[in-house]
């Protein structure tokens, strides 16, 4: 009788802390989209330069293994709107590029809705099925290196066709990083809400820039 109680007692104190991880993640994953958008517009409306590939890696690289080091400080707060707005002002040089497009505004508006759709049918799917998604690990390890392969060849090399199966690589690896990460949040893998976070913020906005890649080759005239 007594295992069963502690059992039980067990199981309820692991669902109040997935419900913990879970509320604080998407009420964080919300400030920070919101706050990127706000600098993406900022930077946006002032026609800031693009940073070059080297500053986005650096900056990118660097301020994450911050993040991830303060994960469980008020600090990791600080480090993950740092994070965040960082790479909300490397997409406004990006939106410029594609709002200068005849269609353009048509293309912001499909991706950033294309997007949404993806993320909430996905995190829907994880979160009413709560099917587990850890087998998708494996197939995360091996298209990050891939990628990370195809991004390197396209800085040296001119392949046609490279840069449309690089934009719709990402597509499927960040797809398979939301399903991986929302069902680690529910099954107990993933306890920190601040890597939850910066984790979906990124697989998000792969997500939406390479659906912009992808509608603006095929919207071109």
């Amino acid at each position: 009788m007594h295992e069963h109680d502690y059992a039980l007692s067990h199981a309820q104190t692991g669902q109040l802390e997935v419900s913990r991880v879970l509320r604080n993640t998407y009420g964080l994953l919300a400030m920070t989209l919101a706050f990127s958008g706000l600098v993406a517009y900022m930077a946006q409306q002032m026609n800031a330069p693009r940073p070059g590939f080297l500053v986005v890696l650096i900056g990118f690289y660097g301020l994450f293994f911050l993040t991830a080091k303060l994960r469980d400080s008020v600090w990791g707060l600080v480090s993950t709107f740092a994070l965040t707005g960082f790479m909300g002002y490397t997409l406004g040089p990006i939106l410029n590029l594609y709002l200068s497009m005849p269609n353009g505004g048509e293309v912001v508006s499909s991706a950033l809705a294309m997007t949404a759709l993806v993320f909430f049918g996905l995190s829907a799917y994880v979160l009413t099925t709560r099917k587990d998604m850890s087998f998708l690990a494996g197939f995360i390890t091996a298209g990050f290196f891939v990628l990370l392969g195809a991004v390197l060849v396209s800085l040296f090399f001119q392949v046609s066709g490279l840069q449309l199966a690089i934009s719709a690589g990402f597509v499927l690896f960040s797809s398979a990083c939301i399903l991986f990460q929302t069902s680690a949040i529910i099954h107990g893998g993933e306890r920190n809400y601040i890597m939850a976070t910066i984790s979906l913020y990124v697989s998000i906005y792969n997500l939406f820039v390479s659906l912009l890649q992808l509608l603006g080759v095929f919207s071109d005239d």
